[in-house]
């Protein structure tokens, strides 16, 4: 993509506007804290330290809004805490330019690599470092500077109260999250019916999982109903997927294809029940006659083999989901005994709470995952290192040009900078429109209205609860009331609003020009990192693939915790390398021997992969099983072949598979007799895991060039008549 292109992308990308569920309750909550800090303050201190204490309320309120699994208050506590530190440092230092510009590099940076612990993480941490630019408008000293972080923290402190007082939809998120879960594998057997092969997008099943994550404390005061559908819901997928592909018995049309196709529309409704039982918490209603088709009889008679497996199971499996699910303590305590046998293949029947880390593990583990990234190739370094230089020139940058309030240039480049291209450059064009609307507005409505200072002080509190509800909808949307909440904001302290208006324009587009023209000379591409990335995504896949084959080979060994550890680890690995994908087609670069279109191909061929592993996962032998030596074999092979296949893969060569189809006809080759039905299956999954293998060479194989074909036709010489008689054989 082009320059141009990219631009035109990515502007458009930050001036969408989407239509989001709006939660006008948290909104208002979070409004009434902000409302409660800034009018306390302004009647008792006095405008100036209401404007300070009103950025540590609003900041707290949003920091609740984002994407994290943490408990709320926890996230409020810590913005207003690390608002206040960075405020009074702020203070104390901004009288020595010397002393101040190094800080604000530093706490940049440290900003910049907070990245590396999330997404939240980042943006509390830019946030600290605006706080340290936006106070220095007030005049300071040691004890006005320890005044203005202690209201700071009471902001966020009085919107941590606000929350863990006043709770809204208690475990909303979590109910969601789950329900989410349980909808998207309803609307995957739904879609079997139609396409046995369809593909599954795991990330439903993922959010489910980091929801389920929870303290010790959350444990204990988690809803019955969140316990346990979240593990038979992935013990379902496989067999939803055994159960339709033709390839393991089912023919493709038939009246055994017709009672498959009425059993998973069934389990759908089952499925989609239990969602809306988990996000309203109300009991689980499955229609009569979804039950009666879940009973009959006919199953056994038109079904054998696996596809009678799968069934039984996924019956068994449908009555634990409705159990587990139901508040009310489900329509039966029993354990079917064919979830007992899905518990020894695969999870256990009753899914093992999982409980946070300590905090100081936590802590632990961040600093490791920072030391991992400093590293010169590091896109959150880079990030870490564009974020420093930026926010101190753009400071300079703005201390000497005659306009004053030198923060609005850095303020502008370190809220819009995110570690990729597009984030940066849609956020730069969302919110310089956003900025200029919202000050425009704010301006025109302080010029004709010369409202006072409390009539002020509402407007910016009405303005921070409309950036609180809309703030999902779009960018352009939450920048445009987050300007005119600021333009209040500052009137209500006494700053020269025309003033400002003038600046705040100018210098935001200062400002987004700053952070384009950073990433534009200290890149961080996926582009050029994407066949490493694939490579990463091969071996968790045949990893995966391989631990599958190792239990059938070794059906004594317990082996369920190793496939479920690579199948995550193959979810999380295709889930960086579908993001890579996505930042990299918006990048105004070549993407260096991977076209769009073998990016994709290789990504169906993953999908197949792990599609190949899940069908045989379903069918996992039990302890009493023969084993399957050559499954073992074929494990072997793989882990070699794929060890070589993502080496090739970086060095711009289609990858081989002969070790994998060399054990495959080994195995084929040393089959006699009838073999057992764990055999049956293996063998079946082996010669579909080498044509997925196949499939993935053949996405990346460059193609043939017509020049080249045209060359190649050139050197075959036609032979002539005379060579073809001399050819003929001669009689006698």
């Amino acid at each position: 993509m082009s320059w141009l292109n990219a631009l035109a992308e990515t502007s458009r990308s930050g001036l969408k506007v989407e239509r989001k569920r709006l939660v006008p309750l948290v909104a208002l909550r979070g409004a009434a804290g902000l409302a409660l800090v800034v009018l306390l303050s302004l009647n008792l201190f006095g405008p100036g330290v209401a404007a300070s204490s009103a950025f540590g309320a609003f900041s707290a309120a949003v920091a609740t809004f984002q994407r994290s699994w943490r408990p709320r208050p926890l996230l409020a506590l810590a913005s207003g805490f690390s608002l206040a530190l960075s405020t009074f440092l702020g203070y104390v230092c901004v009288v020595h330019l010397w002393i101040f510009v190094p800080l604000l590099m530093l706490w940049a940076f440290a900003a910049g690599m907070a990245w590396a612990a999330g997404p939240t993480a980042g943006i509390i941490a830019a946030s600290n470092v605006s706080i340290v630019m936006v106070t220095v408008t007030l005049p300071g000293s040691v004890v006005s500077a320890l005044g203005h972080a202690a209201v700071i923290a009471a902001g966020g402190l009085v919107q941590a109260g606000l929350v863990w007082l006043v709770p809204i939809r208690r475990w909303g998120a979590h109910r969601d999250a789950l329900a989410d879960a349980l909808a998207a594998v309803a609307d995957y057997a739904r879609r079997l019916r139609q396409d046995p092969v369809a593909d599954f997008d795991p990330e439903p099943l993922m959010e489910a999982r980091k929801a389920a994550v929870l303290t010790p404390g959350q444990a204990r005061r988690r809803p019955v109903e969140l316990r346990g559908p979240r593990g038979v819901a992935e013990r379902i997928r496989p067999v939803l997927a055994s159960l339709a592909d033709p390839g393991l018995g089912v023919p493709a049309e038939g009246p055994a294809r017709e009672r498959v196709r009425e059993l998973l529309y069934a389990a759908g409704t089952v499925l989609d029940a239990c969602a809306r039982a988990v996000r309203r918490g109300q009991p689980v209603r499955v229609p009569a006659a979804t039950k009666a088709v879940l009973r009959t009889p006919d199953t056994e008679e038109l079904l054998s083999g696996p596809p009678l497996r799968a069934a039984r199971r996924l019956r068994a499996l449908l009555d634990d989901v409705r159990d587990t699910a139901d508040p009310s303590g489900g329509t039966s305590s029993r354990v079917p005994d064919d979830a007992r046998e899905t518990a020894a293949h695969g999870m256990p029947a009753v899914t093992r709470t999982r409980t946070r880390a300590p905090l100081s593990q936590q802590a632990a583990g961040i600093a490791l995952l920072l030391r991992l990234q400093l590293r010169r190739n590091s896109p959150v370094f880079r990030h870490g290192v564009r974020i420093s230089v930026v926010a101190g020139v753009g400071y300079l940058l703005g201390s000497l040009l005659p306009l004053g309030h030198p923060y609005w240039a850095p303020l502008t480049s370190v809220m819009v900078m995110r570690p990729d291209f597009s984030q940066t450059y849609a956020r730069a064009a969302g919110r310089f429109t956003g900025t200029l609307l919202g000050v425009t507005l704010a301006s025109l409505v302080v010029r004709l209205a010369h409202p006072g200072t409390e009539l002020l002080a509402w407007l910016a509190v009405l303005c921070g609860g409309l950036m609180y509800l809309l703030m999902r909808t779009g960018y352009v949307v939450a920048q445009f009331c987050v300007s005119m909440y600021v333009v209040f904001l500052l009137g209500m302290a006494g700053t020269d609003l025309e003033q400002t208006t003038l600046e705040r324009i100018g210098l935001t587009l200062v400002g987004g020009l700053l952070a384009m023209l950073a990433y534009a000379l200290y890149p961080a591409w996926e582009a050029p990192r994407l066949r490493g990335r694939l490579a990463t995504a091969l071996l968790a896949h045949t990893a995966y693939a391989a631990a599958v084959f190792r239990a059938y080979a070794n059906p004594s060994e317990d082996r369920s915790a190793q496939v479920r550890k690579d199948l995550l680890a193959a979810r999380d690995s295709r889930s960086e390398w579908q993001e890579a994908v996505e930042k990299a087609r918006d990048e105004p670069v070549r993407q260096r021997g991977l076209s769009r279109g073998a990016a994709d191909d290789a990504d169906e061929a993953l999908a197949q992969i792990a599609r190949v592993a899940m069908l045989m996962e379903a069918h996992l032998p039990g302890r009493g099983s023969p084993p399957v030596p050559p499954a073992d074999r074929l494990a072997q092979a793989l882990d070699a072949a794929s060890t070589r296949a993502a080496r090739d893969l970086r060095d711009r060569t289609a990858p081989r598979w002969d070790a994998v189809r060399a054990a495959l006809g080994n195995w084929d080759a040393a089959g006699t007799g009838e073999q057992a039905p764990p055999d049956r299956v293996a063998r079946k999954g082996a010669g579909m895991l080498v044509e997925a293998l196949e499939g993935f060479s053949t996405a990346l194989a460059p193609p043939k060039r017509p020049q080249e074909a045209r060359e190649r036709e050139k050197t075959v010489r036609v032979p002539s008549v005379e060579e073809e008689e001399a050819r003929r054989p001669r009689a006698g």
